[in-house]
């Protein structure tokens, strides 16, 4: 090779090269996007685990909306109050009062509670069951389904299925939210761990179908809310609900419920 043909061969790659630098160049101008230092500060503080429970895509999603303000900075159920804490000192505020939540399922229902009406051998699926009515054997058409789709989805194996009902050990529950999505019933709410008292039943039916139906659940007849000294307790769908906002731990929902419903916990 002679001593042009390398000086061409060189000025070409320079060319290129220049070239390439300009394309990158424009491409970045174009489809540059402005950092927000605050939602990478924040980022960093979040358990990275992008579980979706603060309603969010994930953890930089949830960074993001805290940056901005369309979300608080307790946002993350899994970082829990010492997370929130050090969001609240990086953007510059107080910290805010926060309970620990927990994952808790609203029926008692279990094998030897609940009436049959035949014996079901088929595709061991929550959501399955849900769909198809007749893949279900329990009379109560409202209560858990016992196939463990729940428990499958929970990444800290806190959710158990025993004697055909699924049940959660709190202190490993981290309230990712993954088990209220998986559960077609809607069995499956946040609670606060704290709290003493909590209606296990989800049946909309009231009366005599309640008691054909199971031998624990709601027969909506509003006794708890009527003696509740704070109005902590209202009836909805036929099924007691309590603001845990409002409870004062009394005790007196449990004492007068007729049907034993009203489950107390111990605080975690």
């Amino acid at each position: 090779m002679s001593f042009n043909e390398i000086i061409i061969a060189a000025a070409v790659l320079c060319i290129i090269a220049l070239i390439i630098g300009i394309v990158l160049s424009a491409a970045e101008k174009i489809f540059h996007v402005d950092v927000n230092e605050l939602s990478v500060k924040i980022a960093a503080q979040l358990p990275g685990v992008n579980c979706g429970g603060c309603g969010f895509a994930g953890c930089d999603s949830c960074a993001d909306a805290i940056a901005n303000g369309k979300a608080p900075v307790s946002a993350c159920p899994v970082g829990g109050k010492s997370t929130a804490d050090k969001i609240a000192e990086i953007m510059g505020r107080e910290p805010e009062d926060m309970r620990r939540m927990a994952a808790y399922v609203k029926c008692d229902g279990s094998c030897e509670k609940r009436r049959t009406d035949y014996n079901y051998y088929g595709v061991s699926s929550c959501a399955y069951a849900a769909a198809m009515p007749d893949s279900s054997s329990y009379a109560c058409k409202f209560g858990c389904l016992g196939f463990g789709s729940c428990a499958k989805v929970c990444g800290q194996n806190a959710i158990t299925v025993k004697n055909g009902k699924a049940s959660v050990d709190e202190s490993l529950c981290i309230a990712c939210g993954k088990c209220l999505k998986a559960c077609p019933h809607g069995l499956i709410e946040l609670v606060p761990a704290d709290s003493k008292y909590r209606v296990q039943c989800s049946s909309a039916e009231r009366g005599k179908e309640v008691r054909n139906a199971c031998e624990s659940g709601c027969i909506g007849c509003g006794i708890c809310a009527k003696n509740c000294p704070n109005g902590a307790i209202t009836l909805n769908n036929n099924i007691a609900k309590i603001d845990y906002n409002k409870c004062s731990k009394c005790g007196i929902c449990a004492e007068k419920c007729p049907r034993k419903i009203i489950k107390t916990f111990n605080a975690v």
